[in-house]
């Protein structure tokens, strides 16, 4: 049996309440924190992705960006790895120090060049023991070209972050962190989109979204979820059905379950886009700027149960992005 569960999580896939977070070995698994203080009106995030060349071995890409401001540091890194059972991951500069190191309660990062930041989680939520992620049951489809998972839905972060010539403090700070991870890279397109600045502290979104599939079939999918207080709610397309508009003009999604009803609405609310980098598995290599981000945005959701309203608001600072993988 352990044969069998190793081999089904070298295709990217993970069995019934599995732990996604742990390092699979496909070509590229990527890991994304985001700080939200909507006192300060700030957002800080940052990305790891940790992809496998033509010989197998492990290379990085790490970014740090932050709004206000508009600041974006990444580099690219010659070594990086991640732990095969449990969330563990780092990657370095050719001199053998530490460009970022994290697990499932820290996070560390230093660039260079006045990009750095350290940051402990505190009370964190994490995503509630179920059968499966927020993939859904398609997690359980070993070769597919992506999978994600929203790890963390909420808790606190007690830390600071070095941006260029700021020294910003991150006590307090909201905390989200997901992964993806696939055989195929990045989609040729995709969409995603988190918010965490709601009324309601104890609120979190997040979407994912774009071209995926197994070998050369490939459909349009995208997975929702909500969290309200102690209540997750995840929507997948497919096997469910979800409208999608994600384009220039703003992100749109319509779906239900057989309890849930759900509608967001998305727009970049006159901010401009960050450009992060976008690894290339195989080729050692980065699309610059593939994804654009938008670090405050603004998303409004409703969600009710039968005839109740579960959530209902906006949030500012909300992430937004289209980004493209080819």
């Amino acid at each position: 049996m352990a044969g069998v569960l190793a081999r089904l999580r070298a295709a990217g896939a993970d069995p019934p309440f599995g732990d996604p977070r742990a390092h699979h070995g496909v070509a590229l698994e990527g890991y994304f924190w985001r700080f939200t203080d909507p006192a300060a009106g700030r957002v800080v995030v940052v990305l790891l992705g940790i992809s496998l060349d033509g010989a197998g071995a492990g290379w990085g890409t790490v970014a740090l960006a932050a709004h206000p401001g508009g600041f974006v540091r990444s580099t690219t890194l010659s070594r990086a790895a991640g732990h095969p059972r449990c969330l563990q991951v780092a990657a370095e500069h050719e001199d053998g120090t530490v460009a970022l190191r994290a697990d499932a309660r820290t996070l560390t990062v230093d660039l260079g060049d006045g990009a750095a930041l350290r940051a402990r989680l505190e009370g964190a939520v994490p995503w509630p023991r179920r059968a499966f992620g927020g993939t859904g049951p398609a997690q359980v489809v070993p070769g597919l070209s992506q999978y994600w998972h929203p790890w963390l839905l909420g808790g606190r972060v007690r830390g600071s972050a070095c941006l260029g010539e700021d020294e910003v403090g991150l006590d307090g700070a909201r905390a989200y962190a997901e992964k993806n991870w696939g055989a195929g890279g990045f989609p040729d397109v995709w969409w995603w989109g988190h918010a965490q600045a709601f009324p309601r502290d104890d609120a979190c979104v997040a979407f994912a979204g774009g071209r995926a599939g197994v070998g050369p079939l490939r459909a349009l999918a995208t997975s929702v979820v909500v969290r309200v207080d102690e209540e997750v709610v995840r929507l997948t397309r497919p096997p469910g059905l979800l409208d999608v508009q994600a384009d220039q003009s703003g992100w749109r999604i319509r779906g239900r379950t057989a309890r849930h009803a759900l509608e967001l609405e998305g727009t970049a609310a006159g901010t401009p886009a960050h450009r992060l980098p976008v690894p290339v598995p195989g080729q050692r290599r980065e699309i610059p700027g593939g994804s654009a981000q938008h670090l405050a945005g603004e998303l409004r959701v409703r969600l009710r149960r039968g005839r109740r309203t579960v959530l209902e608001g906006s949030s500012p600072l909300a992430g937004l992005e289209l980004g493209r993988g080819r």
